[in-house]
């Protein structure tokens, strides 16, 4: 017998008072988009777009938290980070607004998606070959001109405790304007630290979904963590995009730190020696080989990233 699914509490007053006032902020950001960002500059413009952002997620019950190990964050270059959420776009420029690079489906979110289109936010068409080359001319130009460029390499969400393979293309960008590539890892979790399970925006969850599903949800805190920059000027993407990968998912506890897996191995190596010191002095039973083999099995491994 198929179970029947949990159906959704609806809002409450101050649930659908919060979206009332989300919906009058994203009309009032439109309006200011349309009429004051065409005369003014860079710096102004980052202004109104970070306090916007915090004021959208404050309206979420989203509060934003640097982590005490960041790093200082690149006033110019390329920024990469994981992708969870819409939320992810308005965290990273609640504090260090950026350009940000993506996926053409976000154009259709309803109000959002015009706003971050005249924010700055630069669209790209899975498959369009010819316009990822004029994407790749435009943001080689930015970043040559001293500007922040962020994306989402994974080119999708994912689950919370994933982190998908990324993809190298744009990281080429950094690599001709050779400027600094900065990993951003990010999360949300609730009160006790865990990770919050409203924030996740993938499958077939629509955009209106995924913000009734945070309006429902408990307080969430949103974690950035600015790690180490690496040099553009000489690399090569793919070695790029592999390390900022692996930074990411090092940070957030999803990949081991390869220093971690080498002590593991040795280890493991270890007892497997002092095993078969026990097993040659014994019964030949194999007795004490099996326990090492076990110990070895029992050893850390490095977890696989979510293909």
């Amino acid at each position: 017998m198929n179970a029947t699914p949990a159906k959704k509490q609806p809002l409450d007053l101050v649930q659908v008072l919060r979206m009332v006032r989300l919906v009058l902020h994203m009309l009032e950001g439109m309006a200011t988009c349309a009429l004051v960002f065409p005369w003014i500059g860079a710096g102004s413009r980052n202004l109104h777009i970070r306090r916007w952002s915090r004021q959208l997620l404050g309206m979420c019950n989203v509060t934003v938290h640097m982590t005490k190990d960041s790093v200082v964050p690149l006033k110019e270059g390329m920024i990469v980070a994981n992708h969870i959420s819409w939320l992810d776009i308005f965290v990273i420029n609640a504090l260090y607004p950026c350009r940000f690079v993506a996926k053409s489906e976000i154009r259709a979110w309803p109000l959002a998606g015009w706003l971050v289109e005249k924010a700055g936010t630069v669209f790209i068409e899975r498959g369009n070959r010819r316009e990822l080359r004029s994407v790749f001319k435009g943001l080689v130009n930015a970043l040559h001109s001293g500007q922040r460029v962020a994306f989402f390499p994974e080119g999708t969400t994912a689950a919370q405790g994933n982190i998908l393979p990324f993809h190298a293309n744009l990281f080429e960008a950094a690599v001709d304007a050779k400027v600094q590539v900065q990993p951003f890892a990010l999360s949300y979790v609730d009160e006790k630290g865990r990770n919050h399970p409203s924030v996740n925006f993938i499958g077939e969850m629509t955009f209106v979904e995924s913000v009734l599903e945070i309006l429902r949800g408990k307080p969430v805190r949103a974690r950035l963590t600015c790690l180490e920059a690496m040099e553009g000027e000489g690399a090569h993407r793919r070695e790029l995009a592999q390390a900022a990968h692996d930074a990411i998912g090092m940070s957030l506890g999803i990949l081991l730190d390869p220093a971690d897996v080498v002590v593991a191995q040795e280890g493991a190596a270890a007892a497997g020696q002092g095993a078969g010191a026990g097993a040659a002095g014994d019964d030949g039973s194999g007795g004490t080989a099996d326990a090492a083999a076990l110990g070895a099995h029992d050893a850390p491994q490095p977890e696989p990233s979510r293909a």
